[in-house]
């Protein structure tokens, strides 16, 4: 077994942060390792004597080292498992630093853990809070955070730690730019989600602030979309860069590599950052950038709207999400948080939820929106569904060079619709929908299904003044004017809520699929409604991508609701998601259905009585059986990212760029040209 294989064997295979750890450091260690008899030991680079190889001091090794050649802290300063006392009790620092001129003052704590234990930052703080250190570093080889203790029980987050020849102050007050964020983005370097982050700011800051937490994250994360995007010029130069560097795909690391080299003298210092300056500056600052936000992107917030956190707590949250960059997200990082933040008695009771980008991606690709078509998501939640499809339309996720897109690109995108009754989500949504959008917006507050009472939601002064826009724009694809049943929408792309019947007879009434004949139905589902107000969406050989309970398409009892469907439109695809695709949320068994409606004419699908329907079985879902993603491994069985520094999720609904083998929607494409399907010819 050579040094690596001991190494890695040790810290059980796939545990090891590649992007935290750098190569010469693992080459270091390895130099440090000796075998006797049938152990292998490890020599301290502190203490001189060897020690038998365990996980946890594999990662002290590494970060002695790290302090020594990195920070260049001087060994002598450096101390490890030095004791504290907390009350009556005696514990013992993993690594300590002591101030040059005085060593009973403790200037930096280290506490850490083995790859797979992501505990112990509350007793890194509790160590901090008993010696005084200012400053402390919680990391287990695959995250890693580093903290300013600014006072007790008050912790705010750095991007990194001084060198021995740096202040506090130093790091605090360095000038960072959007170059900076992208090589210390929080997300791609960390592996550490939004969501996480976000979890962590509900125990340190939210349970004592008396604050919505939804709220007040909602505008932070609102502000820094507005801060990030005010470097839009800065993104050309180094999209510039890094495109005549690496012309090819490459993996994130390597783009941050390249992005470092940049000079960025004359870049745009970003201001959601914790400077140091004190926390009411940081309060008055921020509150500058909001009311510029709120009237650059409107329809959001009222104008009245303010940041309501005391300085203390909002300068903990800024500290905890200054690094986490969020434009040229795939959405995932966003609606993971929201979807969190957004109660489950808001949406889960409803059977409501974020559908994953995987399966997002897959409906727009197999569906292939082309510009100049209408497209709409009749459930749009945070508006995945229409976004991914600016992005398919554009070429490219979320940027902040929006002040790029022409002319034409912008009508295009006003011609994306997105409807949700949840007022939380299509906040949400518009937000996102905005900056995708170049400031233009189509998300609008109305219960699909109850159609009939759309026009009497004008009378309310508070809905008419977000959505009035939106909803005249939607009435221009009526079919019939004054009429709110039908549209004549190219696409239609939702994934509807399951849970819960429809039982009033004023909207059951509406419905074909409501009634037996001449009996109305005491109730009936929610999805089966939806699949009949979707159809009414689509123009004649428009097309349509459904989530739907796979009992709708199997179950005896459901004949009529298939008939239904095949008298109105080709069933064009049915691809059944695995059981885990939805959890931790549920666990029914899903479809996604592909149709396009049947023309009036002899038009783009001409009705036929016999033909093909494509089926595919997903069995890589992406999550495990808890509802937590999984994420596809490098050959050394590490994480990998994509081009953007994204976390690849391990499905096999699409080939993810092109950084994956052929998938699904890629099959799927391959038998619709060769079907000569309208929207997929070569």
């Amino acid at each position: 077994m050579t040094r690596r294989e001991a190494l890695y064997q040790c810290l059980g295979g796939s545990k090891w942060g590649p992007e935290l750890v750098e190569p010469h450091e693992i080459d270091s260690i390895c130099s440090q390792l000796k075998k006797k008899s049938s152990r292998i030991y490890i020599e301290c680079l502190k203490r001189e004597k060897e020690l038998v190889l365990k996980p946890e001091e594999i990662i002290r090794q590494w970060f002695l080292g790290r302090l020594v050649k990195k920070y260049h802290y001087d060994l002598k300063h450096i101390r490890v498992e030095y004791p504290i006392k907390i009350g009556a009790s005696n514990r013992k620092a993993d690594i300590a630093i002591v101030n040059p001129d005085d060593p009973t003052a403790v200037d930096l704590i280290v506490e850490l853990k083995k790859p797979v234990n992501k505990t112990g930052r509350d007793q890194l703080k509790s160590y901090c809070n008993a010696t005084g250190a200012p400053i402390g570093v919680w990391t287990n080889g695959n995250q890693i955070t580093f903290y300013h203790r600014r006072e007790p029980n008050l912790f705010e987050n750095l991007t990194d730690i001084p060198r021995s020849d740096q202040s506090l102050s130093d790091i605090l007050t360095e000038t960072f730019t959007l170059k900076d964020l992208i090589i210390n983005d929080k997300i791609a370097n960390q592996r550490k989600s939004l969501r996480e982050v976000i979890m962590e700011l509900e125990d340190e800051v939210f349970a004592n602030s008396g604050e919505d937490v939804f709220e007040e994250v909602f505008k932070l994360i609102f502000v820094k979309l507005y801060d990030e995007q005010l470097s839009a010029e800065d993104k050309v130069i180094i999209d510039r860069h890094v495109k005549t560097k690496m012309p090819n795909q490459h993996s994130y690391s390597s783009l941050q590599a390249h992005v470092a080299k940049i000079n960025d003298d004359q870049f745009r210092s970003l201001e959601f950052r914790n400077r140091g300056d004190g926390t009411r500056k940081l309060k008055e600052r921020l509150q500058v950038l909001f009311d510029e936000a709120k009237e650059t992107w409107q329809g959001i917030f009222e104008e009245e709207d303010r940041i309501l956190l005391q300085p203390d707590h909002l300068a903990v949250c800024v500290s905890s999400l200054q690094d986490v960059k969020l434009f040229n997200s795939n959405l995932m990082v966003i609606d993971e948080a929201f979807e969190h933040l957004i109660s489950q008695n808001a949406k889960g009771v409803k059977g409501q939820f974020f559908t994953p980008r995987h399966v997002i991606d897959m409906c727009v690709k197999m569906l292939n929106p082309v510009p100049g078509e209408y497209m709409i998501d009749s459930a749009s939640g945070s508006c995945g569904f229409p976004v991914h499809t600016i992005f398919h339309l554009n070429g490219e996720l979320f940027t902040n060079r929006i002040t790029d897109m022409n002319a034409e690109a912008r009508r295009n995108i006003k011609r994306i619709f997105g409807i949700d009754f949840d007022k939380a989500a299509v906040r949400v949504a518009r937000t996102l929908n905005l900056i995708a959008g170049d400031g233009g917006t189509n998300v609008i507050e109305l219960n699909t299904l109850d159609f009939v009472r759309w026009d009497e939601r004008k009378n309310d002064d508070d809905w008419h003044e977000r959505n009035a826009n939106g909803y005249r724009e939607l009435s221009k694809l009526r079919l019939r004017k004054n009429d709110n049943r039908q549209f004549k929408f190219d696409i239609v792309m939702a994934n509807p809520p399951f849970a819960g019947e429809i039982r009033e007879p004023r909207i059951l009434n509406q419905y074909q699929l409501a009634s037996t004949g001449d009996v109305l139905k005491e109730g009936i589902g929610r999805h089966i409604l939806f699949l009949e107000r979707n159809l009414d969406f689509l123009k004649p050989g428009g097309r349509m991508a459904i989530v739907l309970p796979e009992g709708l398409l199997n179950n005896p009892t459901q004949q009529n609701i298939r008939e239904f469907l095949l008298d109105r439109a080709r069933v064009l695809a049915v691809v059944s998601l695995h059981i885990n695709t939805f959890k931790p949320h549920t666990g029914t068994k899903t479809s996604v259905v592909f149709i396009q409606k049947w023309p009036d004419d002899d038009g783009i699908c001409p009705k036929v009585e016999d033909y093909e329907i494509f089926f595919a079985i997903s069995e890589t879902p992406g999550k495990n059986n808890s509802g937590d993603y999984v994420y596809v491994k490098n050959e050394d069985g590490l994480t990998r990212l994509d081009t953007h520094g994204h976390l690849m999720i391990d499905h096999d609904l699409h080939d993810h760029d092109g950084m994956l083998e052929e998938q699904i929607a890629e099959k799927f494409i391959h038998w619709a040209e060769d079907k000569e399907l309208s929207f997929h010819v070569n």
